[in-house]
This record gives structure tokens, sequence and C-alpha cells, in this order.
């Protein structure tokens, strides 16, 4: 979802005085608690979700830390060779890499964050979905709800581009979406 979604506008505050025209009229005052129910039941799985998210991210940012730290101290105990001799006789010493391959500071912050955005977004995601899933099977539940909701949306969209086309006929901009 993009947080320009979230915006305060003018188009967005016309078309939600049309949803609610349209959800007084076609509505009646069980489907519109049904709908406030279901609108609540995707917050908070999508809440808990990002916030598992964040939790496993750190998490695993941490193992991944130590294993990291794990790698280097074997690779730092091991035997290394210092040399090497050619056939033809010659030597040629190997650099120690071993500073090349520490773990930093700034590489333990990268994975902290990383990890964390991540799990935050997977975990988010996931709750979101969930959410939604829980939602539609509250809309769902009565066939006879779900009938009159479906045919007060359709008048709504309907309604919406009825005046979206108005508007564009009259000569509005095509960028501008504001529909009165």
């Amino acid at each position: 979802m993009s947080f320009a979604a979230l915006r305060k506008s003018p188009e967005h505050e016309d078309l939600a005085k049309l949803a609610e025209e349209h959800m007084q009229h076609d509505l009646d005052e069980s489907d519109r608690e049904v709908l406030k129910k279901a609108a609540g039941k995707v917050s908070l799985p999508a809440t808990i979700g990002t916030l598992v998210g964040l939790g496993l991210g750190v998490y695993a940012a941490f193992r991944l830390r130590k294993v990291r730290m794990d790698m280097f101290r074997a690779f730092r105990a091991s035997e290394k060779p210092t040399q090497v001799v050619f056939a033809g006789g010659r030597t040629e010493s190997v650099p120690d890499v071993t500073p090349y391959l520490r773990p930093t500071r700034f590489g333990d912050i990268a994975t902290y964050i990383f990890f964390g955005l991540g799990g935050t977004i997977v975990g988010g995601e996931l709750g979101f979905v969930i959410g939604t899933w829980s939602a539609a099977r509250t809309i769902s539940r009565d066939p006879e709800r779900r009938k009159r909701i479906e045919t007060a949306y359709r008048r709504f969209k309907a309604d919406y581009l009825r005046k979206e086309a108005k508007r564009l006929d009259d000569g509005g901009s095509v960028f501008s979406k504001s529909l009165l």
C-alpha cells in the first residue's frame, strides 16, 4: 500500500463523502456495523504481524552475526599458508587476508537494519493478508448481507465512474481527480 493513500486531499474527501452517502442510503444499520467490524479486523493482525516480523528479523540478524563471528574465529585460528612455491622454484609470499574478513560494526548495523526492515515488511504484509481474509469471512458469513454490500459497492462504483466521466466530458483535467 502506498503512503500516498493515507494523505488527505480534496479528491479523497469527495470520494469519502460519496461512499458515506451510499452507505447511508444503500445499507441498513446492521450492514454498516458489520463493515466497521470487518475494517477493524485488518489492523490488529497487521500490527501483530509487523511486530513479530521485526522480532524475527532482529533474531535472524543476531544469529547471522553470531555465525559470522564464529566463522571468522575459526578462520583466524586455522593454519594458513604463508608462501607459495611455483614449479620453477620461485616463491611468493601470500598476504594475510584475516583483517579483511573481520566482521565490522558497520556490517553488524547494516545487518540489523536490513533484517529488521525485511521482517517488518514481510510480517506486516502477512498480517494484512490474514486480517483481510478474516474481514472477508466476517462479511461473507451471511449471504444476504454479502449480496446487499456487493450491490451497494456496485452502485457506489457506478456513481463514481459516472461523475468521473462527466468531469472529463466537461473538460476537466486528466490529472486532477476531484469529483466535484
